[in-house]
């Protein structure tokens, strides 16, 4: 895999933030506060970070809405946050046109997050795929002062 080719799907779901108003607005998801996410993506190579961030009240819905970012437009006419529980599947496109088809799984609670996303894509007839995992903890209703946002 070209290394242009896999930094853009590792660029497709590093922010791994996620939202929809329409979700959240089926079944409260998460609470605002300061949180721990960790963000994994396995595809050819493992990269795995961590960082904390204040999410505030307007910014829930973004984070919990599904893979998404400046490089590919998403939609996911499957998108289920109930009892606990997520399932998304969808499809994002590159500005280019590059398909890229995602399932992701998962679960909630006000102060936990973890969501597992599969994609699958080609390159030049080549199948390739990746895994994207999500891990947040809330650490605190209060966001510490210079705090990341989002």
């Amino acid at each position: 895999m070209s290394r242009k080719i896999l930094l853009a799907v590792v660029a497709l779901a590093a922010p791994f933030a996620l939202s929809s108003a329409a979700a959240a607005a089926q079944e409260k998801t998460i609470d605002p506060g300061y949180w721990d996410v960790t963000n994994k993506v396995q595809a050819v190579i493992t990269k795995t970070t961590r960082e904390t961030r204040c999410i505030k009240p307007a910014e829930v819905a973004k984070f919990t809405m599904g893979p998404s970012n400046r490089h590919y437009a998403c939609t996911y006419p499957t998108r289920v946050f109930k009892d606990g529980k997520i399932t998304l599947k969808g499809t994002c496109a590159s500005k280019k046109g590059r398909q890229v088809a995602i399932e992701a799984t998962g679960s909630y609670s006000p102060s936990t997050f973890k969501l597992t996303a599969d994609v699958d894509t080609t390159y030049a007839g080549i199948p390739l795929g990746g895994r994207f995992i999500t891990d947040a903890k809330k650490i605190s209703d209060t966001c510490p002062a210079g705090a990341k946002e989002g």
